[in-house]
């Protein structure tokens, strides 16, 4: 059973307690002339006001969304049917349906947090607080060439992991290249959550068994992280959406939504539990 799997079954559960809002709207950036991550995330948004991020970036998912007029079918359905999507095999489900799986799965997320009156802690910093040091290995999954930099400048020796070969080669101060295996001996890792929409994810821990700190972090964060923890991820990092209406109106029209937001940072330590939140609803 793949990490994806085992949150659904999480959420069953939640579900065998009581019906579960429908999904109310799906919300996503124009499609185009938005700067930066305020046009790259969708949000879907259930009856009870709770909203998942998801990544819409990769291959034509956004422009599919929009042509398929996505938001206007969506009214009214299961969000527990379109999560489950996102635990089939990656050939057996489109790039869009995947990114609507994990929206949903993340609104479910918030809609249980919220039940349980939990709310994750803030960030300290943007690269999962994982204090890089002078010397130290560190593998990056997902090319974030701000945060790459940043690593680099305390001089880590820091390696990239990407998908795109045309990005592969030597850079400043850091190494991109193709080759997963090359997590093997880093000592921590910063990985994207679109490993969560790939598929990849289960790959990418397996291939940093040595990884004291696996920080998984972006956006599309938001989801259960009882699996992700029990399989080696130490630090969930993703964005908590404070004033839901004016975060879909922001995005919607391509404005900067980060201040209807914060970043989370929720360590593998520090976090209760599925069952100790489930006996809270």
């Amino acid at each position: 059973m793949n990490i994806a799997s085992r949150q659904i079954a999480l959420l069953e559960r939640l579900a065998a307690r009581g019906p579960l809002p429908r999904v109310r709207a799906l919300h996503l950036p124009p499609s185009s002339g938005a700067e930066g991550k305020n046009g790259e995330f969708c949000a879907l948004e259930l009856e009870d006001g709770a909203l998942g991020l998801s990544f819409v970036m990769l291959d034509d998912t956004l422009a599919r969304l929009h042509r398929d007029e996505a938001g206007r079918q969506l009214a009214g359905a299961d969000p527990m049917r379109l999560a489950r999507r996102l635990a089939a095999p990656p050939g057996q489900a489109s790039g869009s349906e995947r990114s609507l799986a994990l929206a949903a799965l993340n609104a479910l997320s918030r809609h249980f947090f919220e039940r349980a009156g939990f709310v994750p802690p803030p960030s300290r910093d943007s690269i999962g607080q994982m204090d890089p040091q002078p010397g130290e290995r560190i593998g990056m999954v997902g090319y974030f060439r701000p945060l790459a930099r940043r690593i680099a400048e305390v001089g880590a020796e820091l390696v990239v992991i990407e998908l795109d070969p045309a990005l592969a080669g030597q850079q400043e101060g850091y190494r991109v290249t193709l080759d997963a295996a090359e997590l093997g001996d880093c000592a921590k890792v910063l990985c994207t959550s679109s490993v969560l929409i790939n598929g990849s994810i289960e790959r990418m821990l397996e291939a940093a068994p040595r990884a004291r700190h696996f920080a998984l972090i972006g956006p599309g964060a938001g989801c259960l992280p009882d699996p992700l923890f029990a399989q080696g991820v130490t630090l969930l990092g993703g964005s908590w959406i404070s004033d839901a209406p004016a975060f879909a109106a922001a995005l919607a029209s391509g404005a900067e939504w980060g201040r209807h937001a914060f970043k989370f940072a929720l360590a593998r330590d520090a976090y209760p539990g599925f069952d100790a939140l489930l006996a809270r609803c």
